[in-house]
């Protein structure tokens, strides 16, 4: 009894940092799906990955995860769901759809300043 209850204090430990770490942060955003062979591939979570979808790929929440991103330099902001993982380039902390960056920022600008929360 005693081994099970240390095994999941030790599992409960390791998890806490990661949810705490991902559920609010700021940094580079970037898109993805427009001309860069990803409409209609699978994502990571195994659905078909559509440019006009609200959707995100984020390297460590939950697929399904909700979050919230915000444009810093204009304060528009998009709901999008995680489906994807992502992003594997430079500092960039999440890849949106086009669709979703769209609704944030110019896409001829290629990346955004932004802050996410997870909701």
């Amino acid at each position: 009894m005693l081994r099970f209850i240390f095994s999941a204090s030790l599992a409960f430990g390791a998890l806490a940092p990661l949810a705490a770490e991902a559920a609010s942060s700021c940094g580079i955003a970037s898109f993805y799906g427009l001309g860069d062979g990803f409409a209609g591939r699978l994502t990571a979570n195994g659905e078909r990955f559509t440019p006009s979808k609200l959707t995100t790929a984020h390297p460590s929440l939950p697929f399904g995860t909700k979050v919230r991103v915000t444009n810093q330099a204009n304060g528009k902001s998009v709901v999008v769901r995680v489906n994807d993982r992502g992003p594997f380039y430079g500092s960039r902390i999440i890849d949106l759809s086009h669709g979703a960056f769209a609704q944030i920022a110019s896409t001829s600008q290629g990346l955004a300043d932004v802050c996410i929360s997870r909701l």
